[in-house]
Parts: structure tokens; sequence; C-alpha cells
């Protein structure tokens, strides 16, 4: 065998020296890529983390301001600013990724959340306690108009009787027929020698009716129903209609009950009465307060 030399001896020391050199870079590589894969997954796995973090945060936020209702627009402002910072949040996440930046927006962005929704929860018992306060108003106020339109009632009903009380009433409301002969007057039950009649009637007392002059009218009504009257013009209201009467009575009434008597004299002294049924009638303002009738042979 051949002898080797100094310098082939020298070459394999070299090409052994640059084989170790080779093989530890392809070692630290491996391990640069190992490294690198590990950073880049717990960079996702963080990524992934803070947008679980963001998205349960603004889900939880949309129901709360849901359950609220209209109660949430008075933090509308307060709800800008949550969306305006959520929005950045992912922006950031998408482009940027910035671990502690956005870390550090995420812990504002819960603290605004939870600012908003203690606001919420008071506005809610304020709320609630208004509107419990607002119903045992309307309760009171029920029960007052309750007592009110009781009151009313009551009073209406006491007017009504006091009205109704407040009347004057005529009483025994009789007539009899006179034949007259100058001076001289002859009671008669016969229609042909009837030449005057006398109608008497009882005022009641009343000391709701203040004393004074009452105007009367009296109507008489033939068996034929017509109302004897000395003049179309004599006439007065009643429930709403003008009618005729047959006499007038002023009266002064002095609240006592009081005994008074009205005459009616026929116009033609030639002509004879109507036989039959006549029919007697009070009236004082606008109202009927007596009757009676009488008859003629």
């Amino acid at each position: 065998m051949e002898e080797k030399t100094p310098a082939s001896r020298k070459w394999r020391v070299w090409i052994i020296v640059f084989a170790v050199i080779i093989v530890g870079l392809a070692a630290w590589l491996v391990y640069q890529q190992l490294h690198l894969r590990k950073l880049v997954d717990a960079r996702e796995a963080e990524k992934i983390v803070l947008q679980h973090e963001l998205d349960s945060l603004m889900t939880e936020h949309n129901e709360i301001k849901e359950i609220y209702g209209t109660l949430s627009d008075s933090l509308a402002t307060k709800d800008s600013i949550i969306q305006a910072n959520a929005k950045e949040i992912r922006k950031l996440l998408d482009t940027q990724y910035e671990y502690y930046k956005i870390r550090k927006k995420m812990a504002m962005l819960q603290k605004v959340a939870q600012g908003y929704v203690h606001q919420m929860d008071s506005l809610y018992t304020v709320n609630r306690e208004l509107k419990e306060e607002n119903a045992r108003i309307r309760q009171v106020v029920r029960t007052e108009q309750g007592r009110n339109q009781e009151l009313i009632q009551d009073k209406e009903e006491l007017t009504q009787k006091m009205t109704q009380a407040a009347v004057l009433q005529a009483y025994g409301v009789s007539t009899t027929a006179f034949k007259v002969r100058g001076t001289k007057e002859i009671e008669t039950n016969k229609a042909i020698r009837t030449d005057k009649l006398r109608i008497c009637f009882t005022i009641g007392e009343n000391s709701l009716i203040e004393a004074g002059t009452k105007i009367l009218y009296i109507r008489i009504t033939r068996p034929d129903n017509v109302v004897v009257t000395k003049s179309k013009y004599n006439t007065f209201e009643y429930n709403g209609q003008t009618i005729p009467y047959s006499v007038r009575e002023d009266l002064a009434y002095t609240g006592k009950a009081m005994r008074t008597c009205v005459e009616w004299i026929k116009g033609d002294k030639e002509a004879a009465a109507m036989k039959g049924r006549y029919l007697v009638t009070v009236f004082f303002n606008d109202r009927e307060i007596g009757q009676g009738s009488f008859s003629l042979k």
C-alpha cells in the first residue's frame, strides 16, 4: 500500500470540518424553522383567542341592547364608542397584528362595555321605579276620578232633587160654574146657563222657592180638546212650544201655603157653553203643577 502524504491528510481534515459545519448549519436551520413555526402557531392562537373574546363581548353587548329595547337609546353615544373600538380592534387583527396593543385596546373596550352595562342596569332600575310610581299615581288618579264622578253624580242627583223640590205645586184644583144676573151669581152645572167659571186651588208651602210674584197660567180645555182663550195672543212657552192659555194669574207668593182663585168669563153671552167634561191645568215655570176637571150638562 502507498503511504499517505501529509497533504492528503490535510485535505481529509478540511473535508471533515466542512462536513461538520454543513451538518451543524442544517441542524440550526431545522431548529429555526421549528421555532418560527411555533411562533407563527402561537401568534395565530393569540389572534383566535383575541377574536373570540371580541366576538363574545360584542355578542353580549348587542344582546343587552336588545333586552333593554328602547331604553338603550339613551346610551347611544356610549354604544357608538363601543362599536368604533370593536371595529378598530378587528382591523388590527386582520392587518397590523400587535398583541400588546390589541390586548390594551381590548381591556379598554371591556371596561367601557362594563360601564355600559352598569349604566343600563341603573336606567332600568330607575325606569322600573318610575313605572311603578306612575302606576301608583294612575291608580290614585283613577280612584280620585271615581270619587269625583260619584260626587258629581251625587251633586247632579241633589241638584235634580233640589230642582224638583223648588217647584210650586197646585193642590185641590176645583171649578165652579155660575149663571150671572146683574151682580148676582147663581151656581149651576148646566152648559146653557154657564156665564162664568171660578177655578180655585191651593199653592203648597215651599221654603226653597223665593217669595215674590209668580206667574201662573191656567188652561181650560173643552170636551173637544180646544183650549178656551180670549185672544190668539194669550200664549206662553211650554216644553219648547208656544201654547195658548185661558187665564193668567200673577200670584204674590210668600212661601206659605195659600188658597187662590181665578175667574174666566164667557165672551159671547149668547153662545152656550159646550156640554161634557172640561180639563183644567195649572202651569208654572214651564211645568204642569196641578190638574182638575169638571162637567157641564
